[in-house]
């Protein structure tokens, strides 16, 4: 996916639209802070939400990653999280780009609507 253009859902590829409607339902079924969606370069879709435990803390989008690792992804084409922070942090980009470093992650707010899309090469931002 390229980071020109608008990023709106009507915007998105079909495929893009999916992964940002998985991670929103998973976060909306859980309550919990934050939901992503991951696609495998077969096609596989895997969505998580964060997890908060004592001994384990995961961004929506490394337990997403995980997910898919444990699963045996081959890599990954692109991934999303849906959360009201207004970035994704650091530690979730590098877990998509640990398996993938070419794939685009978008950040979308609680309604879906997409606010940023990160790739390696340039981040671009819509005007909210």
């Amino acid at each position: 996916m390229s980071d020109q253009g608008d990023p709106s859902p009507e915007a998105l590829a079909p495929e893009d639209a999916k992964i940002v409607t998985l991670a929103r339902s998973a976060r909306a079924r859980t309550g919990a802070a934050e939901g992503a969606a991951v696609r495998d370069t077969d096609g596989r879709t895997y969505a998580a939400t964060s997890v908060a435990l004592p001994s384990l803390s995961l961004s929506a989008l490394q337990a997403a990653v995980a997910a898919a690792v444990s699963s045996g992804a081959p890599g990954l084409e692109a991934a999303a999280v849906v959360t009201a922070a207004g970035a994704v942090d650091a530690a979730s980009l590098a877990a998509v780009h640990d398996l993938a470093p070419t794939a685009s992650v978008l950040r979308a707010d609680v309604t879906g609507a997409v606010q940023q899309i990160h790739s390696p090469i340039t981040t671009t931002e819509t005007s909210a």
